[in-house]
């Protein structure tokens, strides 16, 4: 199989797996503000998930010659190694659950604000967590201002969070008391607007000749809620963060998991057995990630969450607009994941969650694709930017803490 053992290998992971896991969550917001259900979509992503483990299961994991110390993908399925298998499904699972839950922060907290709360917690937890399981091979004393820095930015994505819903409630202002409270629009001033989110439009392509609202203005976000698979008006705001911080948990236990699967710290392997290599621990990691995503979103389908309308397997099969875009998604997180952890194996996974970096990724595709943040307070341009510099400081600091594991 092929290893990746020096320092500068592990941080070309490292980039390349943030540019990925900062882009598909774009992708899926995308689907969701043009109204496809979030189960059709979630349902065609874990797919190509599954997909991406497979392909990088039986490439680098049957890459040159097959060891007793470093044995390949194929052999180590054979092996006796479920207790450290069972680890990598646990991870899998969390990582599954994080998923879905931010695939619902992210229509009401903002794309933006999503990514820095669930990364900076992640960051909080899980790279404690793994400075230890890995044993200390990080530099502590760059390690830990790094993960103080993702705590300050969490404070600051929620101020930002709570400035931009403050922005948004003084824009709507002027309309009627029916959208302040969430329910239909009847004024004449929205008519068209309304108009507009009964016709049909391609997902796929998003082509749409119709002149639209300008980004951040109280048109805008009237026709994006009309549009838009999850409404989001009159809710409160408590709801988002309330997710979000969900799937932060969620997120803060799938990299340490991982990292027992494929290190043993615990010594649960039986004398003789080879540990898990990053390809095997990643295969089955994918598998309960699949499992479980399945097997939540199926019962979403007849059983939604926050008013969603019910759908069925059928409506899910001949539902093709945005499946591209779904898929793509999928292909993108597992790829992204499976090569963190291949760097995280090389330089220590403390250091490889320097790819929480994403929503620096991810806040670009949200102003630039979604208008996050056009025509706000001076207020909140001050908060988000605050959020972005200590974000930046943070992964910087953290990916300087890099080791080398011997």
């Amino acid at each position: 199989m092929y290893v990746v053992e020096s320092k500068g290998g592990a941080i070309a992971c490292m980039l390349l797996s943030l540019s990925f896991l900062g882009t598909w969550p774009a992708l899926l917001t995308l689907l969701e503000r043009r109204g496809r259900l979030p189960q059709h979509t979630y349902l065609d992503y874990t797919i190509t998930n599954l997909l991406a483990a497979v392909i990088i299961a039986f490439t680098f994991g049957e890459i040159g010659k097959n060891t007793i110390e470093k044995p390949s993908f194929i052999n180590q399925l054979s092996q006796d190694n479920w207790p450290c298998v069972l680890f990598a499904m646990v991870g899998g699972i969390a990582l599954s659950l994080g998923n879905l839950a931010t695939q619902y922060a992210w229509a009401f907290v903002g794309l933006s604000v999503t990514e820095v709360i669930t990364s900076s917690i992640t960051v909080v937890i899980g790279t404690t967590l793994n400075y230890f399981l890995d044993d200390k091979i990080n530099k502590a004393e760059i390690l830990f201002p790094g993960v103080g820095c993702f705590l300050i930015a969490v404070c600051f994505g929620s101020a930002v969070h709570s400035s931009n819903a403050a922005d948004n409630k003084a824009k709507l202002m002027g309309f009627s008391n029916d959208y302040k409270d969430g329910s239909a629009v009847k004024g004449e001033a929205v008519s068209k607007e309304t108009t507009y989110a009964n016709k049909a439009e391609d997902l796929e392509n998003g082509t749409d000749t119709r002149e639209k609202a300008k980004f951040g203005t109280a048109h805008f976000l009237i026709e994006l809620e009309n549009k838009r698979a999850i409404k989001v008006f009159g809710k409160s705001t408590f709801i988002g963060l309330a997710i979000t911080f969900f799937a932060g948990g969620c997120f803060s236990l799938f990299s340490p998991a991982f990292n027992l699967a494929t290190n043993d710290q615990w010594h649960i392997l039986k004398d003789g057995v080879p540990h898990l290599s990053v390809y095997t621990a990643f295969f089955y990691f994918s598998m309960s990630c699949f499992a479980i995503a399945i097997i939540l979103n199926v019962s979403f389908l007849y059983y939604p969450v926050l008013n969603l309308p019910k759908s069925s397997i059928k409506a899910y099969i001949s539902d093709w607009n945005g499946r591209g875009w779904a898929f793509l998604a999928g292909l993108l997180c597992g790829f992204g994941n499976g090569l963190q952890f291949m760097g995280g194996q090389a330089a220590g996974y403390a250091a490889a969650d320097a790819v929480q970096a994403l929503p620096l990724v991810s806040t670009f595709w949200g102003v630039l694709l979604f208008g996050e943040y056009r025509r706000s307070s001076r207020r909140t341009y001050i908060l988000l930017l605050s959020m972005l510099s200590m974000f930046i400081v943070a992964v910087s600091v953290l990916m300087a803490s890099s080791g080398h594991r011997k």
